[in-house]
């Protein structure tokens, strides 16, 4: 049984990636810290809003914070490759935002899609992974998103939620 939090404080890398031919391709948000490495699955249009909700908080973050360095990256300076062993550890259902300013940090929480079935036995309690990142990992995110997203047919439908969540 997999634990309900995970927790990856900090992370070494976070991604978003896909699998499949453009109509067919399933898509996949991974974290790894030393050893551990975390995948999940995410619909097209939460990779979407993840990416526009992760630049909508930096860019607030600099608003609010001017002292703090400028979270500008080159993407290709970036590994933003999918790792394998690629093994999805849940669907995501929704995922949430949050900084904390000590640390200067951002978290990423992702909270697994559950079926609401009683009588088949399902548990409820949904898994959550949180993925603690620096701001410019944040940026290669959602600039890296934004690309992937793009590649894919013009019209997706829409699916995702995307909710905030502060610390």
């Amino acid at each position: 049984m997999s634990p309900k939090e995970i927790e990856l404080d900090p992370v070494d890398f976070v991604t978003v990636g896909t699998v499949g031919p453009k109509g067919r391709r399933l898509f996949h948000l991974q974290a790894g810290a030393g050893s551990q490495l975390i995948t999940l699955i995410v619909e097209k249009e939460q990779a979407r809003a993840l990416s526009e909700a992760v630049t909508e908080m930096l860019d607030d973050l600099n608003k609010k914070y001017p002292q703090l360095p400028e979270s500008e990256v080159t993407l290709s300076k970036w590994n933003m490759s999918l790792r394998d062993p690629l093994d999805p550890l849940f669907r995501v259902a929704q995922m949430g935002l949050g900084y904390d300013e000590e640390r200067n940090l951002i978290v990423l929480v992702a909270q697994e899609l559950v079926a609401e079935d009683e009588e088949a036995g399902l548990d409820p309690d949904p898994q959550i992974v949180r993925m603690w990142a620096t701001r410019e990992q944040m940026r290669a995110l959602s600039e890296h998103a934004q690309q992937i997203v793009k590649q894919g047919r013009a019209d997706p439908k829409s699916n995702g939620h995307l909710i905030y969540y502060w610390t």
